[in-house]
Order: structure tokens, then sequence, then C-alpha cells
């Protein structure tokens, strides 16, 4: 596990800048840093050693040296892919992953990634070629941002690391902060900055003498398979997990796990204790409103499995942490649950070096309430376009008005839903800033830029394209290129390596995630009861009471706080000269979301979104401006 930066270009490449976008990442290895030069390739690397700890370094090299390799990530089967290349007369000159990477390259090109089994971004220079390949994996865990001119290609794990460059321009993309404003993070290929892109997850680019092309090569098949036995699914659902949970388990350095309380990573849990000669070491972090604490169920498997489990109540003051994650996260990301991330990540590291999580088994098995709605709404026949038009007004109207969770604001948002068709209901729910909240708080300049750009054509793209027989497939499928890899494992991988905490994710192993791509709908969601296979799978595993519990997710109590502590903090970031000389939000409008969230109404993702981009804005975009009072972001960290 590591951070990689680098540049490849037809004319003699900057090493001192590579070295400084590697200086800047130290936290995603601090034990220790590699580079490589050449005519027309600087590649460099900060590791955090797991694997083959002594002679694990990087970047790696082929037996003349012509092709090399930095790396971040794990390569689940290197030792099987390593005794085939050793069969093959390849030579390794140490004992970990990173090596297979070049004689893989050897053998196969880039049809190398379909051997992969694993987590990773990594850079291969072909020298003999001069040819720079790019690649991430399959469902996005590992980051990988790129840049390119008519000459050079610059890349990095973390965005902060290209900004080393001097040469590159920090102007927002308007694009890319429109649909931030949709989904609370920033869609992949974008990035906030213009001319600065993601390499989507299951992609690979190749550069050439100044030319990059991006190709994918991998996806999911969604359709349906024949189940006849369900008992015979719930024990190949185990042995998958258990699969999947040994590989993740080998590592030279203390390892550990997330236990929130819910079913998934009580069940990464689960399979680890009955794996392991060891006690398997726990982490949960809560907070003192018990709406939002489980604490309680995590210690029910804690004690099933004698687990050495740690607990921590979040009390810490959120004007330290928040600059210190508007730092790491190089772009605005709002979604709140990086705050518990965060801590849970920073507990774990006082103890472990390496974290297995749940992540990835509400996409695999239909966990959210979204699909079990979406599910029951394939019912509903398209209403004439009239009745529709009216619906979704009055249903706007409702909602804007209403209070949180009051019996109005839900027959209003009943009502918008039914007024749109599948695809459209499903970018709606996932929605933050729906189009007409967007169109009412930018400024008329703003407005005019964005008229013709509609953001929840993204994800109703892929709705459509998806090869799923039923609406829950395809929403299935939306999440795992979308809300998965943009919003869940960019919070993981923040966090978790802010902390140098590497995390390792056993539902999101790709044969699991293929297996389960095959699951008539009904397995998983039947009515409003999400993830049916799984639970009934893991009754032999865990306590009756945590299966029957209703999911609660790893939420913050985000509205109380935004009437609360963070009532001024807000109200100020929001509304400050700052904030207004960008030009893109009108003061009043925003002013007024302020007024009706302390007045009761919930506007708190809103207001995060918001009070996020200014938090990012003011941390990487104009360095010196006011954040927060008394803090300062850790920027001499990295």
């Amino acid at each position: 596990m590591c951070g990689i930066a680098g540049m490849a270009s037809t004319l003699a490449p900057d090493t001192n800048l590579v070295r400084r976008m590697c200086d800047v990442i130290t936290h995603r290895g601090p034990d220790g840093v590699g580079y490589h030069d050449d005519d027309h390739a600087a590649l460099g690397m900060r590791r955090l050693a797991i694997i083959d700890v002594a002679t694990g370094d990087q970047p790696v090299y082929n037996e003349d040296s012509a092709i090399t390799a930095v790396f971040n990530g794990e390569i689940y089967n290197y030792a099987e892919l390593r005794r085939e290349l050793t069969a093959k007369g390849h030579r390794f000159r140490g004992e970990g992953d990173s090596e297979t990477l070049v004689h893989l390259y050897e053998e196969h090109g880039t049809d190398m990634l379909d051997r992969l089994r694993g987590m990773f971004a990594f850079a291969i220079w072909d020298r003999t070629r001069e040819r720079l390949i790019l690649a991430r994996d399959r469902v996005g865990k590992k980051p990988l941002y790129w840049r390119a001119d008519h000459s050079s290609i610059w890349f990095a794990s973390e965005l902060k690391s290209l900004a080393q460059d001097p040469g590159m321009r920090r102007e927002i993309d308007p694009v890319a902060l429109h649909h931030y404003l949709t989904y609370q993070y920033v869609p992949a290929p974008w990035s906030i900055y213009e001319g600065v892109r993601k390499l989507p997850p299951a992609h690979v680019l190749i550069w050439e003498h100044g030319r990059a092309t991006i190709r994918r090569y991998w996806k999911l098949d969604r359709a349906e398979q024949r189940f006849t036995d369900e008992r015979e699914a719930e024990e190949r659902l185990r042995e998958l997990l258990l699969e999947a949970t040994r590989v993740r388990m080998v590592s030279e350095r203390p390892l550990g796990a997330f236990l929130s309380g819910g079913i998934d990573s009580s069940a990464v849990v689960a399979a680890m204790a009955m794996q392991s000669p060891e006690k398997v070491k726990t982490f949960c972090i809560g907070f003192e409103d018990r709406r939002y604490d489980e604490r309680h169920k995590a210690r029910l498997v804690a004690e099933r499995y004698g687990t050495d489990h740690h607990e921590l109540a979040v009390s810490a003051d959120l004007l330290d942490v928040l600059p210190r994650l508007a730092w790491h996260f190089d772009e605005p990301f709002a979604d709140s649950s990086a705050i518990p991330s965060f801590y849970v990540a920073q507990l774990s590291r006082s103890h472990v070096t390496v974290a297995l999580t749940g992540d990835g088994g509400d996409e695999c098995f239909g966990g959210y309430q979204r699909y079990a709605l979406m599910n029951q709404a394939g019912r509903i026949p398209a209403l004439p376009r009239p009745l529709a038009t009216a619906s979704a007004r009055f249903g706007n109207l409702i909602t804007e008005r209403s209070h949180s969770k009051s019996p109005a604001r839900q027959v209003g948002r009943l009502m918008r839903f039914v007024a749109e068709p599948p695809s459209r209901r499903y970018a709606t729910l996932m929605s933050c800033f729906k189009p007409e909240q967007k169109a009412a708080i930018y400024t008329d300049a703003f407005r005019e830029q964005m008229a013709d750009m509609d953001s929840l054509l993204l994800l109703e793209t892929l709705f459509r394209e998806s090869s799923a027989a039923t609406d829950l497939g395809r929403v299935l499928d939306v999440d795992t290129m979308s809300y998965l890899p943009g919003d869940l494992l960019v919070k993981v991988d923040i966090t978790t390596m802010a902390n140098s905490l590497e995390a390792r994710s056993p539902f999101l192993d790709h044969h699991l995630l293929e297996w389960a791509a095959g699951l008539p709908a009904a397995m998983n969601v039947r009515g409003r009861r999400t993830k049916l296979l799984l639970k009934r799978a893991m009754a032999p595993w865990l306590p009756q009471e945590l299966l029957n519990c209703p999911k609660q997710g790893f939420g913050v109590p985000l509205a109380a706080w935004l009437r609360g502590e963070l009532r001024e903090l807000s109200h100020d970031v929001l509304t400050d000269e700052t904030a207004r000389s960008k030009g893109l939000f009108r003061r009043a409008a925003v002013l007024d979301l302020l007024r009706r969230h302390a007045e009761g109404a919930d506007h708190s993702d809103r207001l995060w979104a918001l009070l996020q981009f200014e938090l990012w804005h003011r941390a990487h975009a104009v360095p010196g401006a006011p954040a927060l009072t008394g803090a300062a972001c850790p920027q001499t960290r990295g």
C-alpha cells in the first residue's frame, strides 16, 4: 500500500517536481520512498509496508530494467502469479506482489489486468516503447488522477500531488461543481479542477508519444442466473466470503477490522474469526446521541467471537477535524459519514496497520431501503405528462415547505417520485440539490453557464445501459459504477490513508461481485425487506438480534450540528466575502437556506455540501484564505 506519482514526457521530465509530488502524500506511505528517473519518465512512490516488508521497495523492474512500475494496493493472487511467471523463466528480486506487474506486462501487455485479483492503481513505464500504462482496479478502491498536454502526462494518487506543479492552473471546473452539488461528490472522470481527470474504475490509460487512449477492461454482467436451491446459494455465499476474507488476511503487519454493528462488517469479522489463530482486533466508534450509536450491536458480535474489541465515543471538537478533512479530501466531499470514518481509522491505526471493512455488502445484496422502493415502484405505470408535471410541481412545493420527517414531506417526496420515469426516479433519489434547487441558488451568470447541463443524466444513462432485466438490478449496477467508487470508496481511502492505515474489503472481491450480480432480484429484496440472502446466509454466524435490526447507516447528527455548534461557522463561511467573491451562489438564497434550517426545515445535506465546498476551496484553491478560527489545515503533515 502506498501513494504513487510521476510523469512521462516527450521532453525531459521534471524529477524535482515528482519528488515534491511524493513528499506531499507522505501520510499514504510513511515507511519509505523510491524513485525512477530516465530521459522521458520520472516515477515515485511513498510506501506503507504491509507485505514483503524487508525487500518490497519500489519502483520494481523486470530483468533488464526496461520496464518499471510503481503500485498502490494489494494483489491477493500474487503467489499464484509468481509461480506461473517463474515457470515461464521470469526472475524475481523480492518476495512481494509488486514485481508481478512488470512480468505480467511482459507476458500479456495490458491484458494482464484480467489476471489480477486485488485493489490497485499502478503506473508501468515501458522505456523501449516510451509508453506509460495507468490502470485502476475493477471497482475503484484505489484512486488515480491525471492530466496531460501535448508533450507530457502527470499522474498521482491524490490531487494535491498534481497541484505541486506551478504550471497546473487551479481553476474550478464548473461542470464538476455542478455535478458535485447533485451527488455530494465529484464523479469520474471529472475532477474539481479544469484539465485534471480521474481515471474511472476498471479502466486503463495508454500514453505513447504525447497521446493518451483510455479503454474499459471489465464490467459486471447483470444477467440473472438460474438458482433453483436457495440453501445452495446461501452456502456458496459463505464460501465466497470466507475465501475473499482469507486472502485479505495476509499481512506482515498487525491486522484488525472495523466493526460498526451492521451485518456487513459483522459478517467480515465472523469470517476472520473462523480463520484466525489469534483474537481478531475490532474497532467501533459511536456518538452520545443514541440514534447514531451502534456500539451495543457491535458488542454482540465482539462477545460472540471473543474479539479484542476497542471503542471510542466521538466527542472531539468539530472545528478541529473539519479543516483536517478538507485538507485530506482534495475535492469537495459532502458525505458527512467521513467524520466517523476518520475517527474509526484513527482509533484502528493506534493498534493495527491493516483493517478489513464491510464495504460493498449493500451494493452486492440490496441493502438500502431505496432498493426496496425502486423494486416496488417498478409496478407504478408512467403518469400522463400533464399529470406528471403537476405532481412533480406540488411535490417540490410540499417538500420545500415541510419540516424534516414530517408526513407532509413524505407525501411531497412520493408525489415527485411517481411523476418521473424509473431512470429519473433513481437519479433524483440519489441527488442532494435537485435541478430547480440549484437554479434557485446560483447567480445569474452561473445559472446561464449550466443551463444545458443536466447532472441527473449521468445516472440515467447508467440505468438505461445496464444489462440487468429488472429495476432492482439496474440500480445495483448504477450504484456499483457511481455511488460506490465516487462516494463510499473515496471516503474510506482518504480517511484511512490520512491515518496511514490500509483498508481491505472482502465484499468487493471481484469473484464474489460477479457471482452476486447474477442473483435473481427476489433473492435479495422482497417488498420492503432487503438483503434477504445475506441475512439468511449469516444466520449461523451472527446473533439473531442483529439480523432483525433495521439498517442504521454510519450517520452523524448533522441537522442538529448545523443548528447548534456549527451554526455560527456555517453562517460565516457561507456568506463572507471569500464565499461571495467567487460569484457562484446568491447570498440571499444561501441566507434563506440557513434561516429555514434554523427554523426546523431540514436542509442539512444542502448546507453541508455548500460548507464542504467552501472549506475545500479555502484549503486548496486559495491558500491563506480564512477557514476556521483557531484551526489550521495540516498542510505540513503530508
